[in-house]
């Protein structure tokens, strides 16, 4: 307890860190707020319906991303996943398409030109996902649930259909400028600590919820919930476990001799992580998985709606089957993009070092895309494992919004954001010479979660 508050009395030190961490709080306290402000003309009295409907399955977990603003028609309704999707796609395109390559070689002019496309890209996906919201809130509120304005009812509510939209693209916008603003003033990735705030707002809800199920006469009683509160604990100390996870190669360094001076002639170990890939294989085969509702939305087909329902069950086969299938060959597809093994095996000759027993160049690079190919195998069937216990503990009995907190997106992405954000907080004290967060070791961050933002 006395090295904790030592801690928070060397933070404070630093003032840097110390303006970041409030700015940060800041923020924060600017995006929960908006997320109570109700779109106009909805009357909030009337959200039952709605809030019933997002209190599990696919829409739990987009009502869930969003921090609860989903289920209360706020005017941040659709969250920043439209920028998460916007940013899969342009990571998609930087792998097909010739100028997006060039892009990503140009360095910050590039990355400028990438982000600015990203987000005419959110605006676009913003555009399309808002329409289908206003027409499920319209399904589940009575009329009298929307205020009408003055004048001819019919023209009322298509002006409520359009300035809706509208303002769901500029909180969507808003959030996304948040994120970047945290990322620049403050500490930690802005977009991350976002979706990681949204989810954590619902926990404290979730946690009442299970405990009072299991308190009522056919709930299995106290011993059950604290059963279900280790069990929950292990989760989150596997999923620590499978974001440092990491196999270690030896590389040795050939004796070089410039001058009088001696170089290299030692060992070291290039840690390859078991999920180089992070939660962004989650992520990808998550916005997938929205499609259908998407589509559904704008569709009165009854075999769309079938396909639809199909894979919005949460806890259905299909979908989870499909969602885990997705999630492995992501897991793949993401480790490709972001483990170039050549380029690696390039460096290690540049510098004059070697695997033991391997010869260097093209030799090098297949051993390590060798390497990599089997510890992500592993990796990436206990990503889809992870995923999928939401569903696995609902089937046991477990509520709805506290079974997301067992597994999937949500957990791996709080136990992701919450090491980057102490790692960057450590690198702030050592840098002053200060003690770390730990007494031993060095705490393992975003680099192991490959978020986006």
């Amino acid at each position: 307890m006395k090295r904790f508050f030592q801690t928070l009395q060397n933070i404070y030190r630093i003032e840097d860190l110390r303006i970041r961490i409030i700015n940060t709080l800041g923020i924060i306290l600017i995006y929960r707020l908006g997320s109570y402000v109700v779109l106009p003309g909805v009357d909030p009295q009337m959200l039952d319906a709605l809030e019933s409907q997002t209190s599990d399955g696919l829409l739990g977990l987009l009502n869930m991303f969003s921090g609860g603003s989903f289920s209360r028609a706020s005017i941040f309704a659709l969250g920043i996943m439209p920028y998460i999707s916007a940013s899969i796609v342009i990571q998609l395109l930087g792998v097909a398409v010739p100028y997006f390559q060039k892009l990503q070689k140009e360095g910050e002019s590039g990355r400028k030109k990438i982000n600015q496309i990203t987000r005419y890209l959110t605006v676009i996906i913003t555009g399309a996902q808002a329409p289908a919201y206003i027409a499920n809130l319209a399904s589940q509120l009575p009329r009298e649930g929307i205020t009408p304005f003055d004048g001819d009812p019919g023209a009322s509510m298509t002006f409520f259909v359009i300035s809706s939209v509208i303002i769901l693209i500029a909180g969507t916008m808003f959030v996304m400028w948040l994120g970047e603003k945290i990322t620049d003033k403050g500490i930690g990735n802005g977009i991350s600590l976002i979706i990681m705030v949204g989810i954590i707002a619902n926990l404290p809800n979730a946690l009442a919820f299970e405990f009072i199920a299991r308190m009522e006469e056919a709930g299995g009683g106290l011993v059950i919930f604290l059963v279900e509160i280790v069990v929950l604990m292990g989760v989150i100390v596997l999923s620590i476990l499978l974001v440092q996870g990491t196999r270690r190669i030896p590389v040795q360094f050939a004796k070089r001799v410039v001058g009088n001076k001696q170089y290299g002639g030692v060992r070291q170990y290039i840690p390859l992580k078991v999920n180089a890939a992070g939660v962004m294989p989650i992520i990808f085969a998550q916005a997938i998985m929205f499609i259908p509702i998407t589509v559904a939305g704008f569709s009165d087909s009854e075999a769309m709606s079938g396909f639809a329902a199909t894979f919005s069950n949460f806890l259905g086969f299909w979908y989870n089957f499909t969602f885990a299938t997705l999630i492995i060959l992501f897991t793949y597809f993401y480790t490709a993009i972001t483990v170039n093994p050549n380029q690696m095996a390039e460096d290690m000759k540049k510098n004059g070092g070697f695997i033991p027993g391997v010869k260097p160049g093209k030799r090098t690079a297949e051993f390590i895309d060798n390497v990599m190919s089997k510890i992500t195998l592993p990796g990436s069937i206990f990503l889809a494992f992870v995923a999928i216990m939401p569903a696995i503990v609902s089937l046991m009995g477990v509520t709805g919004q506290f079974a997301q907190f067992f597994g999937g997106t949500s957990l791996l992405i709080m136990v992701g954001v919450v090491l980057d954000t102490l790692q960057q907080i450590e690198s702030h004290l050592l840098m002053r010479h200060y003690d770390g967060l730990t007494k031993s070791g060095r705490i393992k961050g975003r680099s192991s979660m490959g978020m986006t933002g």
